[in-house]
């Protein structure tokens, strides 16, 4: 399998990049990406199942891989939720996977979203990770608007092996999210 443009220009640009903005003396010093989790959170998919079958179909054409379902860990009567009812699906991509899905979500599926004016960089864990939320699953091309029973959202968690938010926003910055001031 040929290499990502992604992943291709990481190598090529951004680690000397962020070897020069924070002298590391090392590559392997330098902050990555580790994996991306996408996530989909089905509450109502406890009173019909239809909806978790399509997301679980959706989340598979959008990232190439097979979701799994997450399931309640307890239950809560207020939800009307028992103890191991399917609730969300969720993927967890590495390596080429990921840096495809990556190149898809900030070139095609970002641009697409109504009224965008960039990420917000607050969005931050203090661990160097980075959590977004999309509101429908179309703004994806993969995804046939004619067959969508219902629109949907996604959780999108980018886990790099930077120690600090700064590098982490660095990272995310040169490898072309589009992060708010």
């Amino acid at each position: 399998m040929p290499m990502s443009r992604l992943r291709e220009r990481y190598l090529k640009e951004v680690v000397p990049n962020l070897m020069k903005e924070f002298g590391y003396t090392n590559k392997l010093a330098v902050p990555r990406l580790e994996k991306v989790v996408v996530n989909m959170g089905l509450g109502e998919a406890s009173q019909n199942i239809k909806i978790l079958d399509s997301a679980v179909n959706e989340l598979a054409m959008l990232t190439g891989q097979k979701p799994i379902i997450t399931r309640a860990r307890k239950s809560i009567a207020n939800f009307k939720l028992r103890k191991n009812m399917p609730i969300g699906a969720a993927v967890t991509l590495r390596g080429e996977h990921m840096y495809e899905f990556l190149d898809r979500l900030v070139n095609i599926a970002l641009p697409r979203v109504r009224d965008f004016k960039g990420l917000s960089s607050k969005a931050f864990d203090g661990r160097g990770n980075y959590t977004l939320g999309l509101r429908d699953q179309l703004v994806f091309p993969e995804v046939d608007y004619t067959k969508v029973d219902k629109i949907k959202g996604m959780n999108i968690t980018l886990v790099t092996t930077a120690k600090t938010d700064e590098e982490a926003q660095a990272l995310l910055r040169h490898l072309g999210l589009p992060l708010r001031a």
